[in-house]
C-alpha cells in the first residue's frame, strides 16, 4: 500500500469513527431521555391513581375530589328499585344487589325520610357507580357496583366528646337542669349515680350540682349521649359524689368511698314524677268518702309514662281488678314483693311467670279502677305486709371488692381534681348554669 492509498484508508477510518461515535452518543442520549420521560410517566400515573386517596376528602369510602355525590331522601312509598331503575340501572341489576343484599339487608325495608345517595364519576355522567342508604344515624348501606357487585353495611365513626354542666337549684331538678339544656337522660343517670346520698324528692333552692357527661357526634353531627362520667351535688353542709367505673367485675356508679351507687331498690317507679299521696294509715278516701288506710304511696304522672319494676323479680300477677284497676305484682326475693296499681296497660311480654329487671318497664301510668286521675298506686311488701317503702332500711348492694378499690380511688381522685376545677374554669360566668365543654 502507498503512501496515498493509506491516508484515504486512514481517512476512511477517521470519518467512520466518527459516524460510530456519534451513532454511539445519540443511542445513549435518546436511551436517557426515554428513560426519563418513561419515569415520569410512571410516576405521573402513579400520582394520579394515589391523588384522591392521599389527603382528599372522603364519604362513604369514595374520594371527594374523583366522584359526584347527589343526595336524595325517600319519599312516602317510594322503594328501591324504582329508585335505582330511575338513576338507569337495568332491571336484571336491581335484582342482582338485591339478592347480593338479601343477608345484609332487605330493602323492602327502607323507611321515607331516610336518606340516600347516587355516586357517579361526575355530575355529568348518568351511570351510577354505587348506592348508598343511611337506614339510621349510625350505619350505612354501600352497593359498590365497579367490577362486581359488593354490599356492605358499614357503622359510622362515631366522635366521642366530653362536656361539663353545673349550676344551682331552683324549682325541680329537671326543671334547674333543663333550663341549661340537658338532656333528661342524663338528669336520669344523674340521679341514679346519686340516689344512695342525695334525696331528690326533697332537695332545696341552692343546692350546687357539677357533671362530666359525654355526647357523640357523626361527621360533626350531634347523635346523642354518651356515659355520665362523674358527678357532684352539694347541700350546706355535704357534697356528695358518684363516679362511673369499670372493671372485669364492675360497672357503675360508685360513691366515695366507693360504695355502689345501684340500690337493691329504685326510689320509686316512675321518673320525673311527684308523691301526691303518701303511705297513710287514717287518709280519708276521695271516692269512698270515708277513712281507709292507703297502704301505698302514690305517684303521679301523666298518661302513658313508663312504670318500672324497682328491683329483679318474678311477675306473679298481671291482672284487673275493681278497685285496683290493671295491675303487676313482682316478687323479688323470700322477703319483699311489689305491687303497681291504676296502670293504663301492660308493657309487652309482662304475664305471671316473666322475669324482670331493675328499671325494667313493667306498665303504663293510667287511672284505671278506683282513682280520681294518672298515677300509679306503688305498694310494697315485707314479710306478706304492706309497709311504708320510704321508711324502710332496705338492704345494702354488694360492695366493691377490697383488691379493686386502691385501682378505683386512682379513677376517683383524678375525676374529683376535674369537678372541681368546673366553675373555676369559667370565671365570668355565675353559677346560675352553664354547659360547656371541659
Amino acid at each position: 500500500m502507498n503512501f496515498a492509498t493509506f491516508k484515504k484508508s486512514k481517512i476512511r477510518k477517521s470519518y467512520s469513527d466518527i459516524i460510530f461515535s456519534f451513532f454511539i452518543a445519540s443511542v445513549f442520549i435518546l436511551g436517557y431521555h426515554l428513560d426519563k420521560n418513561s419515569n415520569l410517566t410512571f410516576s405521573s400515573v402513579s400520582d394520579e391513581e394515589s391523588a384522591p386517596h392521599k389527603g382528599s376528602a372522603m364519604k362513604f369510602g369514595f374520594p371527594l375530589d374523583s366522584v359526584y355525590i347527589q343526595e336524595d331522601v325517600i319519599k312516602k312509598n317510594e322503594i328501591f328499585s324504582n329508585i335505582l331503575n330511575l338513576n338507569g340501572l337495568s332491571p336484571n341489576l336491581i335484582l342482582s344487589i338485591e339478592n347480593e343484599a338479601k343477608e345484609i339487608f332487605n330493602f323492602r325495608n327502607i323507611k321515607a325520610g331516610s336518606k340516600y345517595h347516587i355516586i357517579k364519576k361526575s355530575e355529568c355522567d348518568d351511570t351510577p357507580i354505587a348506592f348508598v342508604y343511611e337506614p339510621d344515624k349510625f350505619t350505612y348501606l354501600v352497593c359498590d357496583l365497579r367490577d362486581n357487585i359488593k354490599v356492605d353495611l358499614v357503622e359510622h365513626d362515631v366522635e366521642v366528646c366530653e362536656e361539663v354542666a353545673y349550676g344551682s337549684i331552683d324549682g325541680s331538678l329537671w326543671q334547674s337542669l333543663g333550663k341549661i339544656g340537658v338532656d333528661n337522660s342524663i338528669i336520669d343517670k344523674m340521679e341514679e349515680a346519686l340516689s344512695t346520698s342525695v334525696d331528690f324528692y326533697h332537695i332545696q333552692k341552692g343546692d350546687e350540682f357539677k357533671l362530666i357527661f359525654e355526647k357523640k357526634y357523626i361527621n360533626g353531627e350531634y347523635i346523642g349521649l354518651g356515659n355520665l362520667l362523674a358527678a357532684s351535688y352539694s347541700t350546706d353542709n355535704n357534697t356528695s359524689y358518684s363516679i362511673n367505673y369499670k372493671s372485669k367485675d364492675f360497672d357503675g356508679f360508685l360513691d366515695f368511698e366507693g360504695r355502689p351507687a345501684r340500690k337493691t331498690f329504685l326510689k320509686a317507679p316512675v321518673k320525673f314524677s311527684r308523691i301526691s299521696s303518701n303511705f297513710n294509715l287514717r287518709r280519708f278516701h276521695p271516692i269512698k268518702g270515708k277513712t281507709i288506710p292507703h297502704l301505698g304511696t302514690d305517684y303521679a304522672a301523666p298518661y302513658g309514662t313508663e312504670i318500672r319494676s324497682v328491683a329483679d323479680g318474678i311477675v306473679t300477677a298481671a291482672a284487673y281488678g275493681s278497685g285496683n284497676g290493671k295491675f303487676v305484682k313482682v316478687k323479688h326475693d323470700k322477703v319483699y314483693e311489689t305491687q303497681y296499681l291504676h296502670m293504663s296497660r301492660f308493657a309487652k311480654g309482662i304475664r305471671p311467670g316473666t322475669r324482670v329487671k331493675q328499671g325494667q318497664t313493667i306498665g303504663y301510668v293510667g287511672a284505671t279502677g278506683l282513682a280520681t286521675g294518672p298515677h300509679v298506686c306503688f305498694r310494697f311488701w315485707k314479710n306478706g305486709r304492706q309497709v311504708n317503702h320510704l321508711k324502710e332500711k332496705m338492704p345494702a348492694p354488694q360492695t366493691l371488692p377490697q383488691s379493686q378499690l386502691g385501682n378505683y380511688f386512682e379513677v376517683r381522685d383524678k375525676m374529683l381534681v376535674r369537678l372541681q376545677k368546673i366553675g373555676h374554669n369559667y370565671p365570668h360566668q355565675d353559677m346560675a348554669g352553664k354547659v360547656a365543654n371541659p
